[in-house]
């Protein structure tokens, strides 16, 4: 993969983690409407920048783990597909790209949880970066087959989603309700993938 699509890659594995912390900034913003808000002090900025950092260092942390995993899986097996692996590169990166344009168009859920409690960010860290395991098996059916190769990729995922969450969470502080009607991180993110998939399919 050239550079520009590791990063459109990581843009679009972060839409999760985007969309989720929209929900997360739109959550706290309506908790707050609830009471009356007095001037916001230093100590309470503090704290909240220290929950918004750790959710989106989790989110960076496991999207950027998951296709490392997902690399150490195949790897080994990689001389058994190798008539195979970009038609296998493309099914997998079409699929996670047509699951998430799929969800983007199905009905909204009512969110329900505290994005500031660690097990919760912990639980949808893990819950969005599922897919990534998929993608590194693509890593291993595109030519990386030495660790070291992973290191750009894996660290550019990484950032990519630590700050798409910390733009996200401020984003839904402000205009969640909007974007999330509008934009459809998810239809974008997969759309990507897919596109992604063909350009490896033909060359």
């Amino acid at each position: 993969m050239s550079l520009i699509d590791i990063i459109l890659l990581a843009i679009a594995l972060a839409m999760d983690c985007f969309t989720v912390s929209i929900v997360s900034g739109l959550t706290t913003c309506m908790d707050k409407e609830k009471v009356v808000k007095p001037p916001l002090s230093l100590e309470r900025a503090g704290g909240e920048a220290s929950w918004l950092y750790r959710m989106a260092f989790l989110f960076g942390f496991f999207q950027a783990i998951m296709p490392l995993l997902g690399w150490l899986g195949i790897i080994h097996f990689k001389t058994y597909m190798e008539a195979y692996d970009h038609w296998i590169a493309f099914a997998l990166l079409t699929f996670i790209g047509g699951k998430m344009i799929w969800e983007s168009f199905g009905p909204e859920e009512e969110q329900h949880f505290n994005p500031r409690r660690l097990h919760t960010q912990l639980l949808l860290a893990v819950a969005t970066s599922i897919d990534a395991l998929a993608v590194g098996i693509s890593f291993a059916c595109t030519g990386y087959t030495v660790l070291s190769q992973l290191t750009l990729p894996l660290m550019m995922i990484g950032i990519v989603s630590f700050l798409f969450s910390i733009m996200g969470y401020h984003l839904g502080r402000r205009f969640g309700k909007t974007i999330t009607k509008r934009m459809k991180p998810e239809l974008i993110g997969g759309l990507i993938l897919i596109a992604i998939g063909i350009k490896i399919l033909l060359l």
